[in-house]
């Protein structure tokens, strides 16, 4: 919308278009927070979002068994490595099985996920999305 509304006021030339990315070059920190801050907003609203930094708060937790720490970090390379069964680009369904892989790894090891760590997933996404944390 930034974006648009520079535009809109830069002339439709060339010439304007230049201007427009020379003004947006200079201001490269600004221009850097605004694409960090829409992309973290965009993640923020995967709809299991929420699984997946409960799976990363649990098995970065020093208290966490080994094995369940694999199982889950396996889990979250696989969602994060672009290369596996279908791809991310295919719309909702490229999510699909990600989806899939994180709630199973959650599944198996599902009584080593404590409260904080899910809480701490909250937390995470409210201050993503930009919202109040929660006194839940």
């Amino acid at each position: 919308m930034w974006f648009q509304q520079q535009a809109a006021s830069a002339s439709a030339t060339w010439e304007g278009v230049a201007a427009l990315t020379r003004r947006m070059t200079h201001d490269e920190p600004g221009l850097r927070r605004r694409l960090w801050r829409k992309l973290l907003r965009e993640a923020a609203s995967l709809p299991f979002a929420e699984e997946v930094l409960t799976a990363h708060y649990c098995a970065f937790d020093h208290k966490t068994p080994v094995y369940v720490k694999a199982v889950l970090v396996g889990a979250i390379v696989y969602f994060v490595v672009p290369d596996h069964l279908i791809p991310k680009y295919v719309s909702l369904i490229g999510l699909a099985d990600d989806a899939a892989v994180i709630a199973l790894a959650i599944k198996a090891v599902s009584t080593h996920i404590k409260p904080e760590h899910r809480e701490a997933a909250r937390r995470t996404l409210a201050r993503l999305r930009g919202e109040a944390p929660s006194r839940a």
